[in-house]
């Protein structure tokens, strides 16, 4: 790894480590010479070492350097130093698009669709420039802290070689075309099917296909039907729902032609999403209808192959940029003329092979018309062993959809797989079922279908939930239908109240805002209206009278009877009552009355007349300073304290040797007899020391000596108590 403050072709100052991934380390650097932050890629060493890696690395990182565009994490140089290889790229601080899938488990259709559009803009101007990504997902994609989607890596895949790459990651292969998985040619069309992977993700927050190891994965992009995204999401736009389909479909020529196309209907998508315009030639993507078993060579030939087109790459870029590439074809940049006039021994070996490829099929195909033509005229039976062949040979391949529905997840897993099928789960709430338990499976029970075929199992989240809606205000029968409309029991109570019109609900229990569940019961509490009993006056009476004269019209006194200081009231009479005379209340309502204590008296506290002198003091300032050099004393402070009280001071003057302050008429604090006056002294003195210097070539020290000031402040030189007398005012 780099060390921080290094430079690289001085002119990259490395800033710190932000990112590590398979094949290369990340870091924050900035340009001295165009005075900006930048990411610099550098290789690793074991990648480093291998000369023709390197050279494919260069050069398709200088062909990605000459892509310019906003939805691009821009390439700006690319070089090699003291056995460093490096690329430096634009600086993105923003989340890997993988990593906010993640965190907001799928995004909404418009926002996803909005990504995908910035996405293959960027794409675009690749393809644009004759330059294919090779590596699209969401570990490729970053979206800045502004908001804008930007692909990096672009053209970096490509240079990856089939022994540099580790065969037991997983990340690549979940968006690999299946072109791709088979090692065979890919151009714009295997981009936009990773795109459209990317987009079923991004709307379903999961992958299409997924495995126990690449292999597996990699196969199930070559042969099995895809689930429709709209399994995970029913509501999901039919537009959006096709273009991933047509994005997706296993043959290249019955994709998007060109990712200019994609885009014009994803902005479509966005203004009409319910309309079907998206045009798809055939549903059926697959070559056969049937699942295509591989020979044990097929298996370890794609084995090898997801060795060096499969794998996941780390890279946190911002956590950093992704840096997971596919396998680089050696033969794939080999040129078909090596010079002129001289044909490539490469080329020569492929353009035979093509030859005898297409003779095999021409034969095939005619052995399969005279086999179908003697079937037609072929009026016998077939012979009951080859039948039984067939038919066991058949069996073999299908499997009986069993009962899933009543069992919990994880019992419905394994007994799947252990029938050879793949399983989905998704989650929906369900008033029938517990939480935990399947109740729907995509394939009813006693189907047939092949093995390897991916059920979807629904389970349940639980018993769904709502939140009661605030019905104070309606009328009694206008809430009893919209509660009763949504299946709940409703049980009527009534209150008087005289804020709340006769008939009009005054609350419900469980309270507004409440979680509820279909069957629950809901009280509302309906007003009864006002009886009309008007609150009296009882200010200036006594404790008694006032509770006789409100129990007398159906009131009552409150228990807590609070008592105060009052002007205005006597002793002993009523000060303050909590309704104003003439308020309507219900029978039974409880009225609150204060008593007066009458008149306060005031009080004041205050100290007699004291001195405080040097020559009192019981801390003498002469032993604070004794033994320090050239003593300046310059300032002297008398703070009074008291208990629970702030300090006062009393006196901050300059200092003198024989100080005598007198002081008369001190008030403390309300309710404190005592306190204590404290002197405090401020003063300087200075303090010899001798520093070392080098100096000469012999780097001999010398002793100079130098005088500092010090200062100390607010040292205590004097208590002195003091007491406070309590004076009526």
């Amino acid at each position: 790894m780099l060390r921080n403050g290094m430079f690289i072709a001085d002119r990259y100052e490395i800033i710190e480590h932000i990112g590590s991934g398979g094949m290369s380390d990340v870091y924050k650097a900035k340009d001295h010479k165009l005075n900006r932050f930048v990411a610099v890629k550098v290789l690793k060493h074991e990648f480093s070492e291998d000369q023709s890696f390197v050279s494919k690395f260069r050069v398709e990182a200088q062909s990605a350097a000459g892509l310019t565009h906003p939805n691009i994490v821009n390439v700006f140089d690319v070089g090699d130093e003291d056995g460093i290889h490096y690329i430096v790229m634009e600086l993105v601080e923003g989340i890997v698009l993988k990593k906010y899938i993640e965190k907001k488990g799928k995004l909404n259709v418009r926002e996803a669709t909005s990504i995908l559009i910035q996405v293959a803009q960027g794409i675009e101007c690749a393809h644009n420039h004759h330059i294919i990504h090779r590596d699209i997902k969401p570990q490729n994609i970053i979206i800045s802290k502004e908001g804008k989607v930007k692909v990096a890596d672009f053209g970096i895949a490509r240079a990856a070689s089939t022994n540099t790459i580790n065969s037991s990651a997983m990340g690549s292969v979940h968006y690999i075309s299946p072109e791709q998985a088979r090692g065979g040619y890919s151009d714009e069309k295997s981009d936009i099917y990773s795109l459209g992977i990317t987009f079923y993700e991004m709307v379903t927050g999961t992958l299409p296909f997924d495995g126990d190891n690449t292999v597996s994965v990699a196969l199930q992009h070559i042969q099995e039907k895809m689930i429709s995204p709209r399994e995970y999401v029913e509501d999901l736009p039919i537009s959006t729902e096709k273009i991933i389909l047509k994005c997706t479909l296993k043959k290249p020529d019955r994709r998007y032609a060109k990712v200019s196309d994609l885009i014009a209907d994803l902005k479509r998508s966005l203004v009409s999403p319910d309309v079907d315009f998206v045009k798809i030639i055939d549903n059926s993507d697959i070559d056969t209808p049937q699942t295509v078993i591989l020979t044990q060579e097929q298996m370890r030939e794609i084995s090898e192959k997801s060795a060096g087109n499969v794998y996941d790459d780390d890279d946190d870029y911002n956590n950093s940029y992704d840096d997971e590439d596919e396998e680089y074809d050696e033969d794939e940049d080999e040129e078909g003329i090596q010079e002129e006039g001289d044909v490539n021994p490469k080329f020569d070996k492929a353009m035979t092979g093509l030859l005898i490829g297409v003779a095999v099929i021409i034969v095939f195909i005619t052995i399969f018309l005279i086999v179908k033509m003697i079937g037609i005229f072929n009026t016998s039976k077939p012979d009951k062993e080859e039948t039984s062949a067939n038919t066991t040979t058949e069996s073999q391949d299908m499997v009986e959809v069993p009962k899933l529905i009543g069992y919990t997840e994880e019992e419905a897993t394994k007994k799947l797989k252990s029938m050879g099928l793949n399983v989905k789960v998704k989650k929906e709430q369900s008033d029938e079922y517990d939480e935990g338990i399947v109740f729907k499976q995509s394939e009813e029970q006693g189907k047939m279908v092949e093995k390897n075929t991916s059920i979807v199992i629904t389970i349940s989240s639980g018993v769904a939930t709502f939140e009661l809606k605030d019905y104070s205000g309606m009328s009694e029968d206008d809430a009893t239908s919209a509660l009763k409309k949504l299946n709940l029991e409703v049980v009527n109570d009534y209150q008087y109240d005289s804020s709340v019109e006769q008939g009009t609900v005054i609350k419900t229990q469980p309270a507004a805002g409440s979680d509820v569940s279909e069957g629950d019961t809901i009280t509302i509490i309906v007003s009864k209206g006002s009886e009309n009993v008007k609150m009296i006056n009882v200010l200036g009476k006594t404790e008694g009278e006032a509770r006789q004269e409100l129990e007398a019209i159906g009131l009552k006194v409150a228990d807590n009877i609070t008592k105060d200081y009052s002007k205005e009231y006597g002793a002993g009479q009523v000060m303050n009552q909590s309704y104003a005379a003439g308020t309507e209340l219900a029978p039974g309502t409880e009225v609150s009355i204060a008593i007066s204590l009458g008149e306060e008296a005031k009080y004041t506290y205050r100290a007699k007349e004291f001195t405080i002198s040097n020559s009192d003091s019981n801390n003498s300032y002469d032993s604070e300073v004794a033994g320090k050099q050239n003593v300046s004393k310059e300032h002297i402070k008398v703070v009074l304290e008291q208990d629970g009280a702030q300090s006062v001071v009393l006196k901050d003057t300059d200092f003198s040797n024989n100080f005598n302050f007198t002081f008369s008429n001190i008030e403390g604090a309300e309710g404190l007899t005592s306190g204590t006056v404290k002197v405090y002294l401020s003063y300087t003195y200075e303090v010899e020391s001798e520093i070392s210097e080098t100096t000469g070539e012999s780097e001999e020290a010398t002793a100079k000596p130098t005088v500092e000031t010090k200062t100390v402040t607010d040292v205590l030189i004097q208590t002195k108590a003091i007491t406070f007398d309590k004076v009526q005012q």
